[in-house]
């Protein structure tokens, strides 16, 4: 399966982009040459998906004890980075055995794709260990060093934390290698870390009916979720877990925008070789002259005497008298 040559940012940051970390890491962590989504009722069950991991990764029975410690997050970030960076390249693993024991591919052909998928993941994984160090050092160096340190620290976690929504919802990319790797990713993490706080006893003061409760709901509701989403991706597309990458069906694009449709056809109104402001069929009534107006005569005709409308001396036709003769009531 060959993979496009793309640019991780596509150009898409600047001087100004640094300013706000937010930006910053929704570029990085979500790179060009990750494939975007088939359907958009696929789309809408990733972001139910990315919600369902966040209250998983935050977990609830944070809210419910009533406090909300910083230095906890970032103990909690911390392990689930570790974990991440143990669990995915597992998980990854084991779909390869699986594909090549379908026999409709090589692990070479994935190779480009699966080193793409793990350079974003230990970018992440990178960011959120720098972010705990600097916390962590800011509390033994001097006053002016440690304002810098902190505002380091401070931008590096809100980087952290935006790419960690952004990569709950690609999973480091991982629809590259196959559509199938996100959801399968985010219920193996969910899963785990869940099942990790329940064994190990951390319920926080809650009761276990209350802990089993909040720790393995936003789990199970992961991977119902998940569920859902590749049964779509299987029924409307072909695209099986357990098939090699190299045999899926390909995918079509986007289709091209349509152009956009001119107008109804409306007959141009009014004169169109006249002034704008002349009446389509000429002036409704005609024009009179002016008051005082004495017509001038023709160069070459004599002027006349009279009335000024009166027609000149040798017409053609002059004035007669009533044709008709006398009426009833006098000429």
């Amino acid at each position: 399966m060959t993979v496009p040559q793309r640019s991780w940012t596509g150009g898409r940051l600047t001087a100004k982009t640094f300013l706000k970390p937010y930006k910053v890491a929704w570029v990085m962590f979500h790179p060009t040459w990750i494939p975007d989504s088939v359907d958009p009722s696929v789309e809408s069950l990733k972001r139910a998906r990315v919600i369902a991991g966040a209250v998983a990764a935050l977990g609830v029975y944070t809210y419910v004890e009533g406090g909300f410690a910083f230095t906890e997050v970032l103990g909690n970030a911390m392990a689930a980075s570790m974990v991440l960076l143990f669990l995915t390249p597992i998980t990854a693993g084991v779909m390869l055995w699986v594909w090549r024991r379908s026999g409709g591919g090589t692990v070479a052909q994935l190779r480009e794709p699966l080193v793409k998928a793990l350079k974003l993941l230990l970018l992440f994984v990178g960011s959120v260990v720098a972010t705990v160090l600097l916390f962590t050092l800011s509390t033994s160096l001097p006053t002016l060093v440690r304002l810098v340190v902190t505002l380091a620290a401070l931008w590096l976690a809100f980087f952290a934390m935006a790419g960690a929504i952004r990569i709950t919802g690609n999973f480091f990319g991982t629809a590259v290698v196959h559509r199938c790797l996100p959801p399968l990713l985010a219920t193996v993490t969910s899963w785990l870390m869940a099942l990790f706080d329940l064994f190990s006893g951390d319920l926080h003061g809650l009761s276990l009916a209350m802990g089993i409760l909040f720790i393995l709901g936003a789990p199970v509701t992961v991977t119902a979720i998940s569920l859902l989403e590749m049964r779509r991706l299987r029924n409307r597309y072909g695209i099986r877990l357990g098939a090699h990458p190299a045999t899926l069906p390909r995918i079509p694009g986007s289709p091209p925008p349509m152009p956009p449709t001119p107008p109804p056809y409306v007959p141009q109104q009014g004169n169109p070789y006249g002034s704008p402001y002349t009446p389509p069929y000429g002036h409704p009534y005609p024009p009179q002259p002016a008051p005082g107006y004495v017509p001038q005569p023709a160069p070459g005709h004599p002027p006349h005497q009279g009335h000024p409308y009166a027609p000149p001396p040798g017409a053609p036709y002059p004035p007669q008298g009533n044709p008709y003769g006398q009426g009833p009531y006098g000429p």
